[in-house]
Parts: structure tokens; C-alpha cells; sequence
């Protein structure tokens, strides 16, 4: 389960136009998500809340044998004011969906909604940059508008900064990352541990990302071995080449009413290839690796895929991934590991699949009052008016009315998952087993872990975390 923090981050990378994907380190974080997903172990509570649009904090109590627990506080120069912070208003797929599609290059500000023909603003960026979601005027008027919105939006994200910091307790483990924008394509990033175990006490990672869209350069620097290295992306393909940009939606639909084949229907997706250097100072060794992506973007309409595959010629190991949304509820992914010199190979398999049921419906089948209830619930068609027949037209179509209760919330609005199950299984036998979703206002992980070579003890463990923000 994403954590409230990681979730409240990744808020402050979209609100301020930073693109996560153009990155070598994100080059198989698909299938990573889908197959190496952690399992909760022992029982581990967490309170947090976005107190104002700057800060949030983080309470979190555990008991894996002995308890312990940890405190966090995050502030951002950029206000999350359109943030959907609560536990029960949090869309689960924003928080618990592994398969990641990748944004277009420069739309920073939007995602999109599985089923759609269209993108969507996300929710942290809904009340102040509408401007980033569909807009259907087109003309130099428009072009120029939506110029002078993003250059002023640039203006304001340009040089924001984020703090955050968490110690764990009993231990004494003080962690801290800052962020820092100095410019749209330039961000540097210094995260730091500081504990007793640790060589010299502590450790601090320096990083400088600098990100033009078509491709992306990172250098980093480590205390831990005077650890030196680069790593870029190039993409090419897709929204990368200008040549092959996709046809407006208006046009795909247009060619299908008439029978012919949209461009869109073809695989539209971008290539990127990338690779790492890095050398330590202190012991005298360096690496290497380099590795090629393809992923179907946004705009495909077909089946959302993605395949990595990345090499490292010093060890010798080559690793295949391939992930595939086969339906919006079901994503699946499997991962190959070959080592040239030892011959020694690993395969692991992963699959999520998103129920609209609780624990029980989603086990033993869909219950009948269930479906009677929905389908008492199923709106009559209101009679044409005497003015619309003596016009020969329809009616003009009537606003949704949504009541809200005491609190505020929608009423009536169905949602459209209540939980997902993950499993993995690797050549080894062993399984993960993880049911996330939520009861209530709580969000909850329950997982466990089988060894099936081991059948006298196969539970190798079992955990549940629940989370609750506001």
C-alpha cells in the first residue's frame, strides 16, 4: 500500500509539472509495482492529515514482535488545495492501482481515466489548473490563452520546494528529503539517513534531474562509498516525434463511423532507451547497465501495454519484463531474469484484479438483493414535453442533481471499485497474497505470504496496515 506521504508527493510532482516517467530508474516500474508489491507483516496503524494546503503530517504505530512507530511532517511551497485528502474521498485506484500509463510529453496536470476517450484533469490540480484538461476550441485565440495559463503556471511552480522529514522510533532513524524546482526542466533532489549502525552515521544522496520532455539526464552523488553516476533517457516515437503525433479524437471517430481505420486503433506508444554509469571513489569499482521501453500511451485505444528490457553487461544479467491492462479491472505482468555467465534464471508472474464488491461478494459471487436494489435504482425515462413535440425536437438535457448528506459528501454516487487483490508467484513456489480496499473511512492492507515447497508451515507471514487521513 502507497503510503499518505508518498501519495501527498507525488501530489507535488503534478501540481508543480514534474513528469516521474522520464527517468531510467522508472524504466520497468510497472511490472515492479505488478510482481515485487510489499506484504504487510504484524499489525500497523497510521493516522495522517493534510492539516493545511502546505503541510500534512504522519502518526504511525506498529508491532512486528516488539512495537514501534514513526512520526513525519512534509511542508510544500505549492498548495495542494485540490487535493482529495480524506481516507473515505481518496480514489482507490489513484492510490492502490499498480499499472501506470504514462503521461504525454508536456501534459503534465492530466491523467487518464481507464474507458475514456479523453484526458481528465487529475483531482490535486482540479480547482486551480482547469486549463490543463480537455479544451475543444482551437484557433491562434485559443492557442495564445492556453500559452499565457501555462506560462504563468510555470512562473509559479518554477521555484517551489518540498520538506519532509520522519523519525522511527525506537531505533532513532532520522530520514529527510528536500526538493527543490529552479527551473521547469531543472530539480534537484538531497535525501539523507542518519543512524548509529551506519558507516560515519548517516549517509546523504545528492541528485540533479534535468528533464526537457524528449529526454531526461540525472546525476547523483553518495557519501556511502564516494558513489559517483549519470543516468539519462532518450525517448523517441509517439508524442516524442513530432512527425507521428496522434490525430485528434475527432477525427478517429469520424473514420470509424465510415468504416475506415483511425490512426489511433494502430499501437501508438513511445520508445525510450537509457542507461546508467556510476563509479565509487572509495572502493575503487564501477557499473554499468542500459536498457529500451516500449509503452502504449494515453491516446491508444487499443490494450494498454508496456515492455522493458535492461541489461548489464559486468554481471552479465539480462532482464525482460511485459505488463498488459487486458481489461480495466485486471492488469497482469510477468518478469524474466537470465544470467549469461551462471546460466542461472528466475521467472515471476504478478496479477491485480479490481472487484466493485466487498471480500465476500468478490469470493463467492454477486448477491441477488444486490442487483435488485441497483436495478430498483435505475431512473425512468421522463416523457418528451408538449413543447418539444410540437417543435419536432428533444428536450433540452436537465442537470444532474446530486444531494450531498451533513458532511458534504455525494449521495447516491456508486463507487466504482471497493477493493483490489494482488498475487504473485515466482519458480520457487512462493505465492504473495494481498487484498487492499476500504471499509468505511479506513483504507486497509491485508496480505500473506505462501511457501508451497514448505507445506508443514506454508504461511510465511501474515500482516494488515490500515490508514485513516484527513
Amino acid at each position: 500500500m502507497r503510503e499518505f506521504m508518498h501519495y501527498i508527493t507525488n501530489a507535488f510532482y503534478s501540481a508543480t509539472g514534474w513528469n516521474e516517467d522520464n527517468t531510467y530508474k522508472e524504466l520497468d516500474a510497472t511490472a515492479r509495482a505488478l510482481i515485487d508489491f510489499p506484504l504487510p507483516s504484524g499489525l500497523r496503524i497510521t493516522l495522517s492529515s493534510l492539516a493545511t494546503p502546505h503541510f500534512a503530517t504522519s502518526y504511525q504505530l506498529g508491532t512486528v514482535g516488539v512495537v514501534d512507530g514513526s512520526i513525519s511532517y512534509l511542508y510544500s511551497s505549492a498548495p495542494l488545495t485540490g487535493i482529495a485528502a480524506r481516507s473515505d474521498h481518496i480514489p482507490l485506484p489513484a492510490l492502490l492501482r499498480s499499472f501506470h500509463r504514462l503521461h504525454e510529453l508536456g501534459s503534465h496536470g492530466t491523467e487518464w481515466k481507464l474507458g475514456a476517450d479523453t484526458p481528465t484533469v487529475v483531482p490535486w490540480l482540479r480547482a486551480g489548473n482547469a486549463d490543463t484538461g480537455v479544451n475543444s476550441s482551437s484557433g491562434p485565440a485559443a492557442a495564445s490563452l492556453r500559452t499565457v495559463q501555462h506560462a504563468s503556471q510555470a512562473q509559479n511552480t518554477d521555484s517551489s520546494s518540498l520538506l519532509y522529514g520522519r523519525l522511527y522510533l525506537p531505533q532513532s532513524l532520522l530520514e529527510g528529503l528536500i526538493v527543490k524546482r529552479f527551473s521547469s526542466a531543472l530539480q534537484v533532489q538531497l535525501s539523507a539517513v542518519s543512524e548509529q549502525s551506519l558507516r560515519n552515521g548517516g549517509t546523504v544522496l545528492g541528485l540533479v534531474q534535468y528533464d526537457k520532455g524528449k529526454f531526461g539526464v540525472e546525476g547523483l552523488a553518495s557519501t556511502d562509498g564516494g558513489l559517483l553516476g549519470v543516468r539519462g533517457l532518450y525517448n523517441f516515437g509517439g508524442d516524442a516525434s513530432p512527425s507521428s503525433a496522434a490525430p485528434p479524437a475527432s477525427s478517429v471517430h469520424e473514420n470509424s463511423a465510415g468504416g475506415q481505420t483511425g490512426e489511433k486503433d494502430r499501437i501508438y506508444g513511445r520508445f525510450s532507451v537509457g542507461g546508467e554509469l556510476y563509479y565509487g571513489t572509495l572502493n575503487k569499482s564501477g557499473g554499468m547497465s542500459f536498457g529500451a521501453r516500449f509503452a502504449t500511451l494515453l491516446a491508444h485505444r487499443g490494450t494498454p501495454l508496456t515492455a522493458a528490457l535492461t541489461i548489464n553487461p559486468l554481471m552479465g544479467s539480462i532482464n525482460a519484463s511485459y505488463a498488459v491492462l487486458a481489461k480495466d479491472y485486471c492488469s497482469l505482468s510477468t518478469r524474466m531474469e537470465f544470467n549469461v555467465y551462471s546460466y542461472e534464471s528466475d521467472w515471476a508472474v504478478g496479477m491485480e484484479l479490481w472487484s466493485n464488491r466487498r471480500p465476500a461478494g468478490f469470493l463467492l459471487g454477486a448477491d441477488p438483493s444486490r442487483d435488485r436494489e441497483l436495478a430498483a435504482k435505475v431512473p425512468k425515462v421522463k416523457e418528451r414535453s408538449f413543447q418539444a413535440k410540437m417543435e419536432w425536437r428533444l428536450d433540452d438535457p436537465e442537470p444532474p442533481v446530486i444531494s450531498a448528506d451533513a458532511k458534504g459528501s455525494p449521495v447516491g454516487v456508486k463507487e466504482e471499485y471497493l477493493g483490489v487483490l494482488k498475487a504473485r508467484l515466482d519458480q520457487n513456489l512462493r505465492i504473495g497474497l494481498l487484498w487492499e480496499g476500504r471499509a468505511k473511512s479506513l483504507i486497509f492492507s491485508l496480505g500473506t505470504g505462501v511457501d508451497l515447497q514448505k507445506l508443514d508451515e506454508p504461511f510465511r507471514s501474515l500482516g494488515l496496515e490500515v490508514q485513516y487521513s484527513s
